[in-house]
């Protein structure tokens, strides 16, 4: 029923709703939170039969892991600081941020602690409490992670008149599924102080033989073999290779044939040019005056598409992320032009091919 509501309501409507149930919802977070926090304060929980206030919210609350730990911790940090509901409800602190400045703050600090916290999400929050309360750098180190052991398969127990299994008595799998796992980790990066930050992620065999091929091709350089130096060293030119293939980006200019005016692809030039006039971030801007910004999945967009006879010139081309790249086709083209990557070029909403202009360009 619900999602038969919102399909029958028009954009404007769509978004008036959403913002209106948003605020709604940081309404009712905050009033929860502020109702944990006196529930908390009267261990009202162990009358119930649970030993923290974790497991009550877990079994009776029906919270998942990481909402009760984080009210929880929001609603004890709210209850000595009042102000923290204010801001939940405004949407200047979420319950995660308001649990990473909890056992930091304090009655002196308070006041310019929240103030310099407000409106920054979770990651940005972490750096600005890394900058006032700076930890020591972590020893870079290399070292093999175990192995887990893999659970043993127990054969059924024999029953009367019947045959054994022989599938029962197969051999335990072998471990290579759970190093894979091991090896997919996602990696972390940590704040420690102001511009320093813990890296750690998981490599795999060939990538440790690369790092000790390079830290033995830098002995000279980098005598040490820092990690920290070796791979930074690494990035320096990875980035300027990847701007390079991406955004024409070098620092000897090169002079060169220009490309076609009927050529899909901007010439370097153009590239550099419109990547320096970009700020390289997504141009598009929304009817509010909001700037997207975004940096990642850039592409060089006709502003008058190709497919309509637009040039690759730098008046013509502006930086787009890929969701506002493939935006433009539907606003050019209408709803449901945007080109399918998976479809393929050059086809119309019914899949066959066409040769007219209108059909929708890739996304360019």
């Amino acid at each position: 029923m619900l999602m038969m509501t919102a399909s029958r309501l028009n954009d404007s409507d769509l978004t008036a709703e959403l913002g209106r149930l948003a605020h709604g919802e940081r309404e009712a977070t905050a009033a929860l939170i502020v109702h944990l926090a006196e529930f908390d304060a009267r261990r009202l929980y162990e009358g119930a039969g649970y030993s923290s206030m974790f497991q009550y919210g877990r079994a009776v609350l029906r919270m998942s892991e990481d909402a009760v730990y984080n009210r929880i911790g929001a609603a004890r940090a709210a209850r000595r600081f009042p102000a923290i509901v204010d801001m939940l409800v405004s949407g200047a602190l979420s319950p995660t941020t308001a649990r990473l400045l909890a056992r930091h703050l304090t009655a002196e600090n308070q006041e310019a602690l929240l103030a310099a916290a407000s409106g920054r999400g979770k990651l940005a929050v972490e750096e600005l409490l890394a900058g006032w309360f700076p930890q020591p750098d972590v020893a870079p180190r290399i070292r093999k992670l175990p192995i887990p052991s893999p659970m043993p398969i127990v054969p059924p127990a024999p029953v009367a008149g019947v045959l054994p299994n022989p599938v029962a008595t197969t051999p335990c799998p072998s471990p290579a599924p759970l190093v894979a796992a091991a090896a997919a980790r996602p990696a972390v990066v940590r704040p420690l102080a102001a511009e320093r930050f813990e890296v750690r992620f998981t490599a795999g065999a060939e990538m440790r033989e690369r790092l000790q091929e390079a830290q033995d091709l830098l002995g000279h350089a980098v005598p040490s073999g820092d990690l920290a130096q070796v791979f930074d060293r690494a990035l320096v030119l990875l980035v300027a290779d990847l701007k390079r293939k991406k955004f024409a980006a070098t620092k000897r200019t090169m002079a060169s044939r220009r490309a076609s005016m009927k050529a899909r692809r901007p010439a370097a030039d153009v590239r550099r040019s419109v990547t320096a006039r970009d700020g390289g971030r997504c141009k598009f801007v929304a009817k509010d005056g909001h700037r997207c910004g975004e940096r990642r999945f850039l592409e060089f967009h006709h502003v008058r598409p190709f497919a309509a006879g637009g040039p690759a010139t730098a008046d013509n081309i502006e930086l787009r992320c890929r969701a506002h790249n493939g935006y433009e086709v539907d606003r050019f083209f209408g709803p449901g032009w945007r080109h399918s990557r998976e479809g393929g070029a050059g086809r119309t909403r019914s899949g066959t091919s066409s040769g007219d202009w209108r059909t929708p360009p890739p996304a360019d």
